[in-house]
This record gives structure tokens, C-alpha cells and sequence, in this order.
């Protein structure tokens, strides 16, 4: 879904969103209100605030690492969409009008789920199937299927509870370990 495109600054901008969200596990309202200042560039990747969501009320924060990718670069695709659209301040992620203009506002959650839609079209997935909680819920269900600690996924995801991230990860463990395999 994130090779999807022509290059063009949408492209671009669509590549950045599909792979940040999904490598932080990020809300679409989080990856919405991400601002450039929320963004540090560190020796092993990128570490982004996340200065309210929806479990953090007041505002206290987090700080989520981002690692770079072998195969898709999150902290590459970042950097190239900041750098394309002339990007230094304010929103990251920001709408482009149908002549090809990025304005200055945000784009909107809507907008996160739209584009996550749009992409999985492109490469023959059924858009209904998908969602803009869907980067948060593959990171996560791609975590626990690769074996990754419950408590290293909590540390991306955020959940306070391990009950509520246990759902994310009975999906990707369905037949891992069966009980059942081996006995038909």
C-alpha cells in the first residue's frame, strides 16, 4: 500500500502517513496533530511526541521511538515528505488540493481513513476491509505475529492495560501453537 503511487507530492505524503502510522502504532487523530517540532531525528531512528491522544486527556505526552525499516522506511519517508513538500514548521501532515497545492492546515482523521482506503484499492485490497485504525491495528498484530514482547508493543502502542492489547494479539496468534494442531 505505501508503493502505491505516481511520486507525486500526494504519493509522497500518502508513503510518510502509511508508514509512520503503522511503525508507531499510531492513532489517525495522533498522526493529525503531529507538528514538525514533534518530530527529533536520533542515532537510531526518530523519536516523535505524541503530545495528547486519547488515552492521555491531559496532555501529560509520549514519546514514541520509530525504528527505520529494511524493507519500508518510515524515518525515510518522513524525511523525503517533509523535504518534497518544503515542509519546516507547523503540521506535518496536510492536505493537497486536486491542482496538485498542499495547504497549510491539517488534514483530518477522516482524511487518514480515506487515504488507508484509497491505498489498499490501489493494490487490489477491498477498502472495506480497512480503516484508518487499521496502521495501528497491523503494527500490533504484526508485532505479536513476529513474537514480539507484550510489554515492547505496549511501550509503542501505549495501552496502559495488557487486556486491551491482548485482543490485537489473539487475532495474530489464532493458530500459532494450537491446541488442536496434530490431533485430525
Amino acid at each position: 500500500m505505501a508503493a502505491a503511487g505516481d511520486g507525486g507530492l500526494t504519493a509522497i505524503r500518502d508513503r510518510a502517513l502509511l508508514l509512520l502510522g503503522f511503525a508507531g502504532a499510531f492513532r489517525r487523530s495522533e498522526l493529525v496533530a503531529l507538528d514538525v517540532s514533534d518530530i527529533v531525528v536520533a542515532d537510531g531512528g526518530l523519536l516523535i511526541t505524541i503530545r495528547k491522544s486519547k488515552t492521555d486527556q491531559e496532555g501529560a505526552g509520549a514519546t514514541v521511538a520509530i525504528v527505520p525499516g529494511a524493507i519500508a522506511c518510515p524515518v525515510t519517508a518522513v524525511h523525503d515528505w517533509l523535504k518534497a513538500a518544503g515542509i519546516a514548521e507547523g503540521p506535518v501532515f496536510r492536505p493537497i488540493n486536486k491542482s496538485g497545492r498542499m495547504l497549510d492546515t491539517r488534514l483530518t482523521g477522516r482524511s487518514v481513513a480515506n487515504i488507508v482506503k484509497a491505498r489498499a484499492s490501489r493494490v487490489g485490497l477491498n477498502a472495506s476491509d480497512f480503516a484508518g485504525h487499521s496502521l495501528r491495528a497491523g503494527c500490533i498484530t504484526s508485532a505479536a505475529a513476529r513474537g514480539a514482547s507484550l510489554f515492547r508493543m505496549m511501550d509503542v502502542s501505549r495501552h496502559k492495560s495488557v487486556e486491551t492489547l491482548r485482543g490485537y494479539v489473539r487475532n495474530a496468534e489464532a493458530f500459532k501453537n494450537h491446541a488442536g494442531a496434530g490431533l485430525l
